[in-house]
């Protein structure tokens, strides 16, 4: 049996850089009023002997974790197959694991996990929460909110989220009232972008293949179509829409089902990459030629799926990775600042409660 190596102990770093174990604690544990030579003294012979403060007690000094929970609200098997969480995680990842802070993963399986989920937060282990895919009347919001855990939120939570997030028992009027931090991309325009495109390459059967239609993102996609389209033939043919859910299979249903509705469609404009993704196969089985007889848009630029897909995707790009660092970064500010939510300025677009990100469009062989 290997011997257990004994850790240096805080008496050890003490003895080494000649100060009292205090001064030790105060400098490992962040405190103030040690002067910066003796800081520095401190500092070295924590190298030195390799010393890893104690987090318990160091959380006792601080009350800070330095753990921020990442909760999303979607099965594991959705988030563990959807290239989109593994981006939004890299980047949220990248930008803890920069300031030194943990990432604790918890998923949602059911409206059953809720409590336990708001049970956790409560209980203190995490300094804030970064929450995204929520679905419309989630008492997610809610329950973090009694938890009293600073949170951002990843996509423009309904209002109804807004409010119960905000602890109101009232619908609020503006995003202000609501005070709800949240990151998302232009959903809207990048949806009029893909379907002017659409119209520009001389379409007119223009469809759509929606998102689940209890998340906002979905909402708004859906929004931008119908904008495109009343602006430029007076009204959108209802037929012409499939609700599907931003899966694969959710885009081979829906593009069956739109097939069998309107077999001449010239275009399609799914709501994200995996939607496109089912769809392509779908046309390629039914003997449709991509773009020839059906031109195809996507949305959310997934590089391992709009590259690869046969031909490759035109597809509005957003900055997955980037969104899942902005959020992360406006937490870990607001936790300093002594807030959650003070927003940047530059680069972004900001509302009363939020950022919202461009979109661009991407141009490849599908459309």
């Amino acid at each position: 049996m290997t011997e257990a190596v004994s850790r240096p102990t805080l008496e050890a770093v003490a003895a080494r850089a000649g100060v009292s174990r205090a001064t030790v604690s105060r400098v490992v544990n962040g405190g103030d009023g040690v002067r910066e030579p003796l800081a520095e003294r401190v500092r070295r012979a924590v190298d030195e002997l390799g010393y890893v403060p104690n987090q318990a007690a160091r959380s006792l000094v601080t009350r800070r974790h330095d753990a921020v929970a990442v909760v999303i609200a979607e099965p594991e098997s959705r988030v563990f197959a959807d290239p989109f969480f593994a981006l939004q995680l890299r980047g949220i990842s990248k930008e803890l694991t920069a300031h030194d802070n943990q990432l604790v993963l918890l998923l949602t399986e059911g409206r059953a996990d809720h409590a336990r989920v708001a049970r956790y937060l409560a209980g203190g282990h995490v300094d804030g929460a970064l929450v995204f895919s929520l679905h419309l009347d989630d008492p997610l919001p809610g329950l973090i909110h009694e938890a009293g855990v600073p949170t951002v939120f990843g996509g423009r939570p309904d209002r109804g989220a807004a409010d119960r997030a905000a602890g109101s028992g009232r619908r609020a009027r503006t995003g202000e009232e609501r005070g709800v931090a949240y990151v998302d991309c232009d959903n809207r325009g990048g949806a009029r972008a893909a379907v002017r495109h659409l119209l520009d390459l001389g379409r007119r059967r223009v469809a759509h293949l929606t998102g689940a239609l209890d998340q906002t993102s979905a909402v708004d996609r859906l929004d931008g179509y119908r904008d495109v389209m009343a602006d430029a033939l007076g009204a959108s043919d209802p037929r012409l829409v499939v609700e599907s859910d931003f899966t694969p299979a959710g885009g081979e249903r829906a593009m069956r089902e739109l097939l069998g509705r309107c077999p001449d469609v010239d275009a399609v404009f799914a709501a994200n990459d995996l939607t496109a993704l089912g769809a392509l196969r779908v046309l390629r089985e039914s003997g449709r030629r991509v773009p020839e007889d059906v031109a195809v848009v996507g949305f959310d630029d997934m590089v391992p799926v709009a590259e690869q897909t046969d031909p490759p995707l035109t597809t509005v790009r957003q900055d997955i990775e980037g969104m899942g660092r902005l959020m992360a970064g406006l937490l870990l500010r607001g936790l300093s600042d002594g807030r959650d939510g003070r927003r940047p300025t530059t680069g972004t677009r900001d509302t009363p409660g939020g950022v919202i990100l461009p979109t661009t469009l991407i141009r490849r062989a599908s459309a």
